[in-house]
């Protein structure tokens, strides 16, 4: 299940897939669906690697490997959820989760964190606590170093060179969820602009049309606004637009949300009809009237 195109970089944090020279101002990120469990993180873990899993978005790095294919700037995370979460803030650490945390070192409380679901998750529904001990300080500023702000770093990298190639960038940030059941025709995809503040709404607005001709519910930042990634890469005002997609697993997943299922292909059509609509919605003109 590896894409068709090698990464044009690999990293321990990601895998970078597209020209130097972006095809379109659309730039991909799959910031949740690493699987590279290490055998010293499993022996931390008190629920083993299933129940690791559940935190990552299944296989949502699939839904872009036709955009891979065609050219398109991608970024997949390597490094799983459990170790860093990458659309969390660095300073959302649970003191907590961390032995010998410096007393000057900057943190920033949220109600991700405090529900257990900060920089390193602490905890999860149904499992209750994830490990075993504390991670050392040591351990969690390496990996904030080597992991969290290279991926971020090489992403700002993309979109600057979107924009600069064509006048505003637009970041797809591609998550997965579990299916919603609420309502009489429940989403099989939210789109999230932080409540209209990490993109433009033509944008948001072309993105739930195309969901429709599909016959997809869609819903807007509910339940998923989006989070860190769009409020650090979504400047719509400098040309910079960020837009999260959370795609239904059950759409392109098999009966156990567990293993690629007879939808993904369709779900990777889906994506690859987004990307080039979004790509060709924004005049030059009025993307860099902001600016």
């Amino acid at each position: 299940m590896q894409p068709s195109s090698p990464p044009v970089e690999r990293t321990p944090a990601y895998d970078r897939y597209g020209p130097d020279m972006p095809r379109s101002p659309v730039v991909i990120s799959v910031p949740h669906a690493g699987r590279n469990y290490t055998p010293t993180l499993l022996a931390n873990a008190r629920c083993g690697v299933a129940g690791l899993r559940r935190l990552e978005d299944r296989y949502a790095d699939l839904l872009a490997h036709r955009l891979i294919a065609l050219g398109y700037s991608v970024m997949i995370a390597r490094t799983p959820r459990a170790v860093i979460d990458l659309n969390r803030d660095e300073r959302e650490i649970d003191p907590a989760m961390v032995r010998g945390l410096p007393r000057n070192q900057p943190l920033m409380t949220s109600a991700k964190m405090r529900g257990g679901l900060g920089l390193v998750p602490r905890r999860l529904q149904g499992i209750g606590d994830l490990w075993t001990l504390p991670v050392d300080w040591g351990e969690l500023s390496g990996r904030i170093a080597f992991l969290h702000r290279p991926y971020h770093e090489a992403l700002a990298g993309m979109m600057r060179r979107a924009r600069d190639a064509h006048g505003h960038a637009i970041l797809l940030d591609i998550h997965s969820m579990p299916p919603l059941t609420a309502g009489v025709r429940p989403p099989g995809i939210v789109l999230g602009d932080r409540f209209g503040r990490s993109a433009s709404t033509r944008l948001v607005a072309l993105a739930a049309d195309l969901c429709e001709g599909h016959g997809m519910a869609s819903a807007q930042n509910h339940p998923y606004p989006g989070n860190y990634l769009l409020e650090r890469h979504g400047r719509p005002e400098s040309g910079f637009h960020a837009l999260q997609v959370e795609v239904d697993r059950s759409l392109y997943l098999d009966t156990a949300l567990d293993r690629p299922g007879h939808g993904l292909a369709r779900m990777q059509g889906v994506m690859v009809e987004l990307a080039e609509a979004l790509g060709i919605e924004l005049p030059g003109a009025f993307a860099q009237a902001a600016e």
